[in-house]
């Protein structure tokens, strides 16, 4: 059996959703020391739907993959379905990430988390 499923590795080879939004309503940065990956999310709100995000990631594959798969989940998705986004729901996404990884969709989740904080701040 492989070690990444091919959604992971398309996601990792093929990232989503890469890049800057320079007037985003909410950023959020979150890194793991152990390990060394630090993603960061941008998020740009209209009526309540996350009308387009963005991540910039440095890290491993499993992190660039949980990165790009996490924005494609809540890409024009109400703020109270992103708000429920899971890790769980990340790596079943993926089709499963190897156990000593599930840490970075752990990251993706706390990346959009810092960025719904980040704009509930400035509301």
């Amino acid at each position: 059996m492989a070690l990444y499923s091919e959604k992971v590795m398309d996601h990792f080879r093929n990232p989503r959703n890469v890049g800057v939004i320079e007037d985003a309503d909410g950023v959020g940065e979150v890194g793991n020391a152990k390990c060394g990956d630090i993603m960061k999310m941008y998020l740009k709100i209209k009526d309540g739907i996350v009308e387009d995000v963005k991540f910039e990631t440095f890290g491993c594959g499993s992190a660039i993959a949980s990165s790009s798969m996490a924005t494609e989940l809540i890409k024009g998705k109400p703020l109270e379905e992103v708000r429920k986004l899971t890790n769980e729901a990340v790596v079943e996404a993926l089709d499963g990430l190897p156990t000593h990884k599930i840490h970075c969709s752990v990251l993706a989740q706390e990346a959009i988390e810092a960025a719904l904080k980040d704009y509930e701040s400035k509301q």
